[in-house]
């Protein structure tokens, strides 16, 4: 059986601290997005069907989009994507003991969480 990957909803922008609070203005005033303020202190907005969140990220100096895809088995998703020659990175940020989902990155270098919808 092959492993069945596809979208995700949520969209992550890593932004620096010195362009957050004017990224998240811009967001909110400018282009009108509803926010997202349920999981303070993050900030989201809602993009079509999907949730854009901006998250302060201190150790970069630009801003990175991170996307997520959905798996329903991520044990044979990994190994479908090892065997690929995607590269894993989940020491890019750190993900709870027992979560089923890891972190990759496509050959453009844009990181993707792929997990199964109810991983936590």
């Amino acid at each position: 059986m092959a492993a069945n990957i596809y979208g995700g909803i949520d969209i992550a922008m890593k932004v620096p601290p010195h362009q957050y609070q004017a990224t998240v203005a811009f967001y909110r005033d400018v282009v009108g997005l509803k926010p997202i303020t349920d999981k303070a202190p993050a900030i989201g907005f809602k993009l079509g069907p999907n949730k854009l969140w901006l998250d302060e990220a201190p150790m970069l100096s630009q801003a990175e989009i991170w996307l997520e895809l959905f798996t329903d088995n991520f044990d044979m998703a990994a190994d479908h994507l090892s065997r690929a020659g995607v590269v894993r990175c989940d020491a890019i940020e750190p993900l709870p003991d027992g979560f089923k989902g890891g972190w990759i990155t496509s050959p453009a270098n844009i990181v993707h969480m792929v997990r199964e919808p109810n991983a936590w």
